[in-house]
């Protein structure tokens, strides 16, 4: 039998659409999901196609693109992604892919180019993505502008990039707008990263995810964590406390003084950002509670800033302190295995040494990440067993896993419905 490339790009997971989306509309509501949700292939697949290259994803953050050719890349499933700073300070998306014979342009993680070349046979491609060069070996009558990088959908907002890979990205400005203006303070474009992790953790990224948005296990897991952490993050907080209460109202106060924004906001079930105060006293996620660094971010006069907490789903949380920051990145390797990629922030012109110390800076969240490295790997252990069954969450302690939840499950059968 002859295949051609139409019977050859015919949907492989067809039935397995029709079985998730069937199995997401009749589950039981506030359960955890079935087995093949966090352990199968398939449904791996199908998350990639219908969640990762569908949603808006965060790539990274403006500041690590500084000046013109400046490039980062990332893996989106088994989609190379390249993000170049242009003139005019422009960033321009592109699939990390070579239009000769395919060859990934940019090989390191970051780096700076005056031309995009591929390191195969040096075609060269400005940056904006225009092909410029192909040798004098492709004929006369060779048509350059037909092979273009292809581009990606890109926004930048608050200094943080996202990209999409679909062709008809979903609507996301009022997230991009009110991430500009709650950033704004921080002056993102003039920071730097001044140390980064890269955790691979042996479980599916819905757990990664699942176990971020609940603090049900901080009390038993993170003692680090809690030197500095409120367990809650919004008066709303069904376990929010008095004395909670009133410390958000003396230190919104202060934040209104100043001109920074700090009003919970939710946008559907994926997005939400608030400032909330940490523990009474306690001004930067340390050991100590005192600033990791001593040059404090964009018109930031304070050190008592609480945290800005922002949410982004598919694969974001972020702590924005005075003193410095810490954003987390989540990409899928596997149906058991994800990326969890940490980012401390500071001034430009901090000094590492003189201004901060990086073991004081990472000691929380190094410690965290790896302890929650061990839950998912062991929430995965047990998921994986003949015995596993969805259990109930708490409507109290786990009422963001029930949102995480319920954004996949009708992002998953939305979007197969219409595939």
């Amino acid at each position: 039998m002859n295949l051609n490339t139409s019977q050859l790009l015919e949907d492989p997971l067809a039935n397995v659409r029709t079985a998730a989306s069937s199995m997401l509309i009749n589950r039981k509501p506030n359960y955890s999901l079935e087995q093949p949700f966090y352990n199968d292939e398939r449904i791996y697949q199908l998350d990639l196609q219908e969640i990762f290259e569908k949603e808006w994803i965060f790539a990274g953050m403006s500041c690590e693109i500084p000046s013109k050719g400046n490039y980062l890349t990332l893996n989106i499933g088994d989609n190379p992604v390249v993000l170049v700073r242009g003139s005019e300070g422009v960033v321009h998306g592109f699939f990390n892919v070579c239009r000769h014979r395919g060859s990934r342009l940019c090989v390191t993680e970051k780096g700076k180019v005056a031309k995009l070349v591929c390191p195969y046979h040096k075609w060269t491609y400005e940056l904006d993505g225009r092909l410029l060069f192909a040798g004098s070996d492709m004929g006369e009558g060779f048509d350059l502008s037909a092979h273009d990088l292809k581009p990606v959908h890109v926004k930048v907002a608050g200094g943080y990039m996202f990209v999409c890979l679909s062709e008809n990205p979903p609507v996301f400005e009022e997230f991009t707008e009110s991430l500009d203006h709650y950033l704004e303070p921080y002056d993102v474009e003039n920071l730097k990263v001044a140390a980064q992790t890269d955790l691979i953790e042996e479980a599916n990224w819905k757990l990664v995810i699942e176990n971020n948005r609940e603090c049900y296990h901080c009390n038993g897991s993170h003692p680090e964590l809690l030197n500095s952490l409120q367990q809650f993050d919004d008066t709303e907080d069904p376990l929010a406390t008095p004395e909670y209460k009133d410390l958000v109202a003396r230190k919104q106060k202060d934040w209104d003084e100043m001109g920074v924004p700090h009003s919970l906001k939710y946008f559907g079930k994926r997005n939400r950002m608030t400032r909330t105060p940490l523990l009474d006293g306690v001004v930067s996620m340390t050991m100590d509670g005192q600033p990791a660094c001593q040059k404090l971010m964009g018109r930031i006069t304070s050190k008592d800033m609480g945290s800005l907490r922002i949410l982004h789903l598919p694969n974001s949380w972020n702590h924005w302190m005075g003193d410095h920051a810490v954003v987390f990145r989540v990409l899928p390797l596997g149906p058991q295995k994800t990326l969890v990629t940490t980012k401390w922030l500071v001034h430009k012109d901090a000094v590492e040494g003189v201004d901060y110390n990086l073991e004081n800076m990472r000691k929380v969240w190094d410690s965290t990440n790896d302890q929650d490295r061990v839950l998912a790997e062991e929430n995965q252990r047990g998921i994986n067993s003949i015995a596993y069954q969805p259990g109930p969450y708490s409507a109290t302690f786990e009422f963001g896993v029930i949102d995480f939840v319920n954004w996949y499950s009708e992002r998953i059968i939305e979007n197969t419905q219409t595939t």
